[in-house]
């Protein structure tokens, strides 16, 4: 089957999982470090790690949504992921290899980089799904790439506990591979209606950010609660490791099935956003950001961080589905790029939690981290109160 821009949308249910399924796969390559920092950092002798390869990784990944996303705009997208997926593979073994930090360092942007093909997979369904059910086509995408976010830390940390942080990395890798198959095999040829060129398609980045003030609000928004969703993630290995807890990577990951309650809200919450809009969900997801953080500051035990952790990841995943049903809506031709900018600025947000977290944890303890962790989704929340009709947007000219 082959499809082009603006013909009739065709999205089976069999589609639809094997996109969740791929979107999972990719983007859980850039959680496997989190559980793992502690065993890291000790087994190449180096502090840094806990602090770098996170925010190296999720800085990669900003990177690539920036100037690898928007080519789905420009390229057939089903042999654009296939690609993708093999060199994310090839990324996977660098990284399973690197015998220091330089070397780990350049291999964690890498992956980082080309685990953006989730982001590819992400627009494409909003294309073949129906109008009246994008928001359920997201939600359903995203509960399998939410899904990978946090089982990457179970796995990773039950894997590197049995044998090493690098095995985690020499079986992610054959996993990617077996994900371009998965594309291969069921996602119908989709060719974009205007031929352009890639000069053409990052200016037009630039018109879409300043010319859309819906694009921006939502951003910003979910930059800041995925800046706390990292700060929680980034330490929570550092925390478990201290007294008097004393656990290993192994329960760092398990704390994955645990968010993992949050993300059977992802797809209520697109459907919530079909019938009664985005907004009342956002504002919701960045109060219950705020309950989480307060629940860690004043429950710092094990019991507190399970309950917390699943607040935190459901508040995050239903604004996250919320603001991508919101942004898709603006321009239907556009929607690699409208997931360019939101992905981009959601994933600075991200590596600026990741590294501030890093360093509150090493100058103020976990009540620290808590504090920056709470403050972030107060910004959110606010933004959304004051924009709770969001306006409608002028288009943007190529």
């Amino acid at each position: 089957m082959t499809a082009h821009q603006g013909s009739t949308p065709s999205l089976s249910k069999g589609t639809l999982f094997a996109m969740a399924l791929a979107a999972g796969l990719a983007v859980a390559n850039i959680y496997y470090n989190q559980p793992m920092l502690d065993l890291m950092r000790r087994s190449l002798g180096d502090v840094r790690v806990s602090g770098w390869i996170p925010t190296l990784t999720q800085l990669g990944y900003a990177a690539g949504l920036l100037f690898l996303l928007p080519l789905g705009d420009m390229f057939e997208r089903r042999r654009l992921i296939v690609v993708q997926f093999l060199v994310l593979a090839a990324a996977l073994l660098l990284t399973a290899v690197a015998p220091g930090l330089a070397m780990l360092a350049l291999a964690s942007v890498l992956v980082g980089a080309t685990a953006t093909v989730a982001q590819q997979i992400v627009p494409f369904a909003t294309i073949l799904a129906a109008p009246e059910k994008r928001g359920a086509a997201i939600g359903s995408v995203m509960s399998g790439l939410l899904t990978g976010i946090l089982l990457s830390r179970t796995l990773a940390g039950l894997i590197s506990s049995a044998m090493g942080w690098r095995a985690m990395f020499w079986l992610a890798a054959p996993v990617a591979i077996l994900g371009a198959v998965l594309m291969a095999r069921t996602l119908p040829a989709h060719h974009p209606r205007h031929a352009l060129r890639y000069g053409e398609v990052l200016a037009s980045l630039g018109k879409l950010w300043t010319g859309e003030p819906l694009l921006r609000r939502a951003s910003v928004t979910q930059a800041l609660l995925f800046g706390s969703f990292s700060a929680f993630w980034t330490v929570l290995a550092l925390r478990l490791a201290q007294p008097p807890l004393n656990f290993g990577p192994a329960v760092a990951g398990l704390f994955g099935v645990v968010g993992a309650v949050g993300v059977a809200m992802a797809p209520v919450a697109g459907r919530v956003a079909d019938r009664k809009g985005p907004a009342p969900v956002i504002a919701l997801g960045a109060a219950a950001t705020i309950i989480a953080w307060a629940i860690f500051a004043f429950a710092p035990g094990l019991w507190g961080l399970i309950a917390g952790v699943i607040v935190l990841d459901f508040g995050v995943q239903i604004a996250l589905v919320s603001n991508q049903h919101l942004i898709y809506g603006i321009h239907p031709e556009y929607k690699s790029r409208l997931n360019t900018l939101f992905m981009t600025t959601m994933f600075i947000g991200g590596a600026v939690g990741s590294f501030v977290s890093s360093w509150a944890w090493e100058r103020f303890g976990w009540m620290g981290v808590a504090v920056l962790g709470g403050l972030l989704p107060v910004g959110a929340l606010l933004m959304s109160l004051m924009h709770w009709r969001p306006e409608r947007t002028v288009g943007v000219t190529e």
